[in-house]
């Protein structure tokens, strides 16, 4: 039986990345011996997150060593002078990969994943996909495989929040060393110069009851980190479209360090009967089977798995007009300019008009695309490759 070991940053916290990882190797798991290695802490520990406890899966709890000062300023130094001067050369992202991911904590993380005597190893997310890459020679005979989560142009576009544009090309002088890139969607594949592969994230959850399409009520779900999912924008164009509607409420299900400024615009715009903030909760199906409508207000999504939930459970979707949801929809959704609050104001407006019936059948035909058991045999292809 392969060992298949999935290197992780949390798996015992809420989250998409999470989610998906968990039941992608729960599903794995019945084929193969599989091993999560995160950076959680052991007290951390909580299988009942995603329902882990009804899978055979292994835990390893890793940390990365500190680094003496002297070392980490001089590995700083090269870090700015990369990013700023240098040219952008395979040498030179080599050394880059060298001095922001110091001698130290890389020999502590090939020393944990040698141990494991893995058959595949599964970076998940750009940062530990690319320092899986930088173990390469000491794991070979073990295949490695990239899994990035975040779209293109949200971790190497202008003002991204995550990366940026002038570390485009060390990634991908990094990503090459491994066997392959997983990525989510065909857009963000043909932007990448280095060959990828798509799988797209399956449905992570066994939907509820559908929607009855009566409740005049919004919905959006994810976390509240800076700008991602476009709450603000949400918080407004329901201001402008309650200018003219006095029955539609808005449901927000979330948490993070934004909520706040959430608040305050509600109270500002005195929506506090008519826009809710819920917490994150392991019964999100009630939620949608509550709803009549999905909005999706991302300025940036590496792949809308909230709009295939959504769909499962007969939603239509409003959505910003990002390249992964017009790939998982197609002509299904209600989209608007990424950002336009004024567009999204007036979708929202269109969805109180649709013909509900009707577009609920057709977000649950589509969703059937996004099982599961088609997304693990398409996993299972890469790993036996």
């Amino acid at each position: 039986m392969k060992r298949i070991c999935f290197l992780t940053d949390s798996i015992f916290s809420f989250g998409g990345v999470q989610r998906v990882t968990a039941v992608i190797a729960k599903e794995l798991a019945k084929v193969y011996d599989v091993t999560i290695v995160t950076k959680d802490k052991p007290e951390q520990k909580d299988t009942t997150f995603y329902e882990l406890d009804k899978a055979n899966i292994h835990y390893r709890f890793f940390s990365f060593p500190e680094v003496s000062r002297w070392k980490y300023y001089f590995c700083k130094a090269y870090s700015y002078l990369y990013r700023r001067y240098l040219p952008q050369t395979r040498l030179t992202s080599n050394l880059y990969a060298c001095s922001s991911f110091p001698h130290e904590q890389r020999k502590a993380l090939y020393r944990e994943l040698k141990e494991g005597n893995y058959d595949v190893i599964i970076g998940v997310h750009a940062p530990l996909a690319i320092r899986l890459a930088s173990c390469r020679r000491h794991l070979r005979g073990t295949r490695l495989i990239g899994w990035i989560h975040n779209s293109y142009e949200a971790l190497f576009g202008e003002g991204s929040l995550y990366i940026g544009p002038e570390l485009c090309k060390h990634y991908e002088f990094q990503l090459a060393k491994l066997d392959h890139t997983i990525v989510l969607c065909r857009d963000d594949a043909q932007k990448y110069h280095i060959p990828t592969k798509v799988i797209y994230n399956p449905l992570t959850l066994v939907p509820g009851p559908p929607s009855e399409g009566t409740s005049k009520k919004f919905l959006a779900v994810g976390r509240f980190s800076r700008l991602h999912k476009g709450f603000d924008l949400l918080i407004e164009a329901f201001r402008i479209f309650a200018q003219d509607n006095k029955e539609w409420t808005l449901d927000i299900v979330g948490e993070g360090v934004e909520e706040p400024l959430y608040r305050k615009y509600i109270k500002e715009y005195q929506l506090q009967e008519r826009i809710h903030i819920h917490p994150f909760t392991n019964n999100i199906q009630q939620y949608y089977h509550e709803a009549q409508a999905y909005v999706l207000s991302s300025r940036w999504e590496g792949f809308g798995l909230v709009l295939v939930e959504a769909m499962a459970h007969g939603l239509p979707i409003i959505s910003s007009n990002l390249p992964t949801s017009k790939e998982i929809m197609g002509d299904f959704g209600l989209y608007f300019v990424n950002g336009d609050v004024n567009g999204m104001a007036r979708q929202m407006h269109a969805a109180t008009q649709l013909d509900w019936n009707s577009t609920s059948r057709k977000a649950i035909e589509i969703a059937h695309r996004f099982n599961l058991e088609t997304i693990s045999r398409q996993w299972q292809q890469i790993i036996e490759a």
